[in-house]
């Protein structure tokens, strides 16, 4: 008998920012930025998914079968110091259908994934990192990315026939801070 697995993965986005103090003092010359950011202009900072992430359904086997999806994450910022990117699960690292788990890979690094985990990449290669509970910094970028900054996340699943089929599904969280350093 076939199974199909159809598994989404749910995205939340936090923006972080960080308050200014109404105070200001003068870099000695030479050590500023110019030209990036005008006299009197306001920095910003915004982060855009393209929606959820859901895998097509799967037709297992008994090695397991590897299943993709990917997610693109926009970063745009004015800030001449950039910005920082970060990943984590929400609440639990599992994938959950309806008390059926299937669990995060044990990768800390990007390696093939076990039969029966799920993880993460940011090259769109077959290896995957599995998810934490603590933020993840995926990209440190120096320079401002007024025109959007992209990160393609590719999400994978490799599952057999001992999983019910169902909708697995995890919350997960990209957060974009600006630099301070």
């Amino acid at each position: 008998m076939k199974k199909t697995i159809t598994i989404s993965t749910f995205l939340f986005i936090i923006v972080g920012a960080i308050g200014l103090a109404p105070l200001a003092s003068a870099q000695p010359y030479g050590k500023g930025l110019y030209g990036i950011v005008q006299y009197g202009d306001e920095t910003s900072l915004s982060i855009a998914t393209d929606g959820d992430v859901t895998i097509a359904s799967i037709t297992p086997v008994t090695g397991g079968t590897l299943a993709t999806n990917a997610s693109v994450v926009t970063v745009t910022s004015t800030d001449v110091k950039g910005f920082k990117l970060y990943v984590r699960s929400l609440t639990n690292t599992d994938m959950d259908n309806l008390g059926a788990i299937v669990p995060t890979s044990g990768n800390g690094s990007p390696a093939a994934l076990a039969v029966n985990t799920w993880g993460y990449n940011t090259n769109g290669s077959a290896n995957f990192t599995g998810m934490t509970l603590t933020d993840v910094l995926i990209k440190s970028l120096t320079t401002p990315a007024s025109s959007g900054d992209v990160t393609t996340f590719t999400y994978g699943i490799n599952i057999d026939l001992s999983k019910p089929a169902g909708n697995y599904s995890n919350s997960v969280i990209y957060t974009a801070v600006p630099q301070t350093d």
